[in-house]
């Protein structure tokens, strides 16, 4: 067995920033090929590489898993010597550079060089720049319609003014020498606009038309200019040939074959992720909408045709996306999804009539930010939108009368079963409903319907086309089944009870006055005591529905809504915009101050309480107190009687006597002379 090569250190700045992570993570995951054993066995492939980098700020703590090592708030005494350790030297200034990003650059080449006679081997420093260094080329005059500028006009090439800084780091990478002796070699790469993997310039198109709020996905400008552009980890894969093959050009566009202009790459977006349709607004509403910052509109606004031919002469491997993002559209939109974990969560209740099924379907909408499927909204908002369709003045006559006929179908439908719709045209509605763009891309919850075997198979069996067969036989199933179904059920009294304290209004609104609710009950239990059931069908799919009991002592159906949500797990989701954040927070800090003041109240509550306690105790203490005292002395009054009388008789007349005495005399010892005055009375 040979020796096998020590894995090339690199370097990579910035890799929690989009571009920079993708690369650096790439980068990690090639491997080389190494013999076989001796005995024939392969061998599992070596790494090529190992990665260390810089991150952007110190938010970000754990180092990624990608990585050897990873930096933080490094200075640049202290980082100099982890970049002489590496053998390559990636620098992405690329996409949203700051000047002190580009000033960064600009030192690490220049004490690279200025260390470059202390090198133990060569290096390779290779700078990913961006095609905006190229936005203000003029294509040379020729007879031919569609111009191009080729890359080997590099030395020609005009910045887009905001990028002279860019243009003048590319310039002192390609003045490093070329000499065998030199031990320095610099690359750089003109990236073009990049995409894929969650998308970062273009990911306001995908997430307006993911979230479908809007009928049309806005575009900033007129849209007629032509993009450059390349997936993010095509652009790794160059890279890596870079590396490996060392090429003589030193300066390489990194861009795909697609000559696309902006406005027919949002309408592809627009059609496969979201209403199909888009509209052109002002550049300066892109600011004020917060969907652009300027430095990222400047990106968009370039028009330029490239040419480049070093990549595809020089290099081999296998592009992900060579015909651009058009081409690859399909491909790309999985990649969104499955990337920023955006995955649509499908939920079905059935239970009797009031249950609650359209309390828990609202509280789990919210929770989840998914459509609430209401059937008596969908076939409302299907005749308004047929309705529209007939008044349109831009709708073709066909399509018109199409509406039309289907208008009336539904209306005589309604007008044949007092008030409701036929099955199959309930069916056909809410199938069209479901696989709307925005109920396929986040999901929903619906009730009430499908009710029988029949209609489950009907609705959710598989087409051709949208087949998702189990390999271990289970039945196949469309794009629409829920995921998860939940059986809600209570005890027909429970039910009684609760439909005969609605308000008349509320029991009219919902279909659930005593007339109605009854035999729509007794029809549901017929329904679940059928040899087949919806639930049954549901089963056969391996969709195990979860029977949940709704109790008296729950009736905001917080345990119901808590236990489902501990089965379906953490939404799938974007997040709240900064507005809604903003008003999310106002409405916390409301509550907060709220509970605060709450309990601020219920403390001096208790405080006055408890000193209101404490005074009424002290109060009693001091009477308890003044009547122990009262008795005391009626006690000592009755016990001190018999004496004062004695004392009244016996001894006072005589001592009155002989104080009387005493005080005309005045002795000198007054009390000797009472002892022996007394002394002779008593003689006496």
């Amino acid at each position: 067995m040979g020796d096998r090569r020590r894995p090339r250190r690199i370097f990579v700045n910035d890799v929690d920033k989009y571009s920079s992570k993708h690369i650096a993570e790439y980068l990690s995951t090639c491997g080389e090929r190494v013999e076989e054993e001796d005995d024939g066995e392969p061998q599992s492939p070596e790494p090529a590489f190992q990665v260390v980098g810089t991150v952007s700020s110190s938010s970000t703590c754990e180092k990624a898993n990608f990585l050897l090592e990873q930096y933080s708030l490094l200075s640049r005494e202290e980082l100099l010597p982890r970049l002489l350790d590496c053998d390559v030297v990636v620098y992405n200034i690329s996409e949203n550079a700051t000047q002190d990003d580009i000033e960064e650059a600009t030192w690490a080449i220049t004490a690279l060089h200025g260390e470059m006679e202390n090198f133990k081997s060569k290096k390779t420093f290779i700078l990913v720049s961006t095609v905006m260094t190229w936005a203000m080329t003029k294509p040379q005059e020729t007879e031919e319609v569609e111009t191009f500028v080729t890359e080997e006009e590099f030395r020609k090439r005009r910045p887009h003014p905001s990028f002279k800084h860019h243009n003048n780091m590319e310039k002192q990478v390609l003045k490093l020498g070329t000499g065998k002796k030199n031990k320095l070699k610099g690359y750089v790469l003109a990236a073009g606009i990049q995409y894929g993997r969650g998308e970062n310039l273009f990911h306001y198109f995908f997430k307006v038309s993911w979230l479908s709020e809007c009928s049309k996905v806005p575009i900033f400008g007129e849209g007629t200019n032509y993009i450059p552009t390349i997936h993010v980890l095509d652009l790794a894969q160059i890279i890596q040939n870079l590396i490996d093959v060392k090429p003589k050009s030193k300066y390489i566009l990194a861009i795909d074959d697609s000559k696309n202009k902006l406005m027919d790459i949002v309408k592809v977006i627009s059609h496969v992720l979201g209403p199909g349709r888009i509209c052109q607004v002002p550049e300066k509403e892109a600011i004020a909408m917060k969907a652009y910052k300027q430095e990222e509109l400047e990106y968009l606004s370039i028009d330029l045709r490239l040419d480049a031919f070093i990549v595809k002469d020089s290099f081999s491997f296998t592009w992900l996306a060579e015909g651009g993002m058009i081409d690859n559209i399909e491909g790309l939109v999985e990649e969104y999804r499955h990337t920023r974990k955006l995955l649509p969560i499908r939920i079905c209740l059935t239970g009797p009539p009031a249950v609650g099924k359209s309390k828990v379907a609202e509280k789990l909408c919210e929770h989840y930010r998914i459509h609430h499927i209401n059937i008596r909204e969908v076939i409302d908002e299907k005749m308004a939108h047929l309705k529209d369709t007939v008044t349109r003045s831009d709708a073709e006559v066909s399509e018109q009368e199409a509406a039309q006929d289907q208008l009336e179908t539904i209306k005589a439908s309604m007008e044949n079963n007092a008030g409701r719709l036929e099955d199959d045209l309930l069916l056909e509605i809410l199938t069209e409903k479901l696989n709307s763009k925005p109920c396929r891309n986040q999901g929903f919850v619906f009730y009430g319907f499908p009710r029988t075997f029949e209609q489950a198979s009907q609705m959710f069996s598989a087409e051709d086309g949208d087949n998702q067969d189990s390999p271990n036989g289970t039945p196949s199933y469309n794009k629409i089944t829920p995921e998860y179904v939940f059986a809600l059920d209570a005890s027909d009294e429970f039910l009684t009870k609760k439909v005969q304290d609605l308000p008349q209004s509320e029991a009219q609104k919902r279909g659930l006055t005593q007339d109605e609710f009854v035999p729509r009950l007794a029809r549901f239990r017929q329904l679940s005591r059928a040899g087949e059931t919806a639930l049954d069908y549901f089963d056969e799919l391996e969709i195990y529905p979860a029977y949940l009991e709704v109790k008296a002592d729950d009736p905001e159906f917080t345990q119901i809504v808590s236990n489902i949500i501990e089965v379906v797990g953490a939404p799938k989701n974007y997040g709240l915009s900064p507005e809604e954040q903003e008003e999310e927070d106002r409405r916390r800090e409301i509550e907060r101050k709220q509970k605060l003041a709450e309990e601020a109240a219920e403390r001096k509550r208790r405080k006055e309480a408890s000193l209101a306690e404490m005074a009424a105790q002290y109060e009693a203490w001091q009477n308890n107190l003044a009547e122990v005292k009262r008795q005391e002395h009626e006690l000592l009054e009755a016990k001190a009687l018999p004496l004062r009388n004695y004392l009244m008789k016996y001894v006072m007349p005589a001592l009155t006597e002989a104080l009387q005495e005493c005080s005309k005399i005045k002795p000198n010892d007054p009390v000797s002379f009472l002892a022996e005055y007394l002394l002779r009375m008593d003689k006496d």
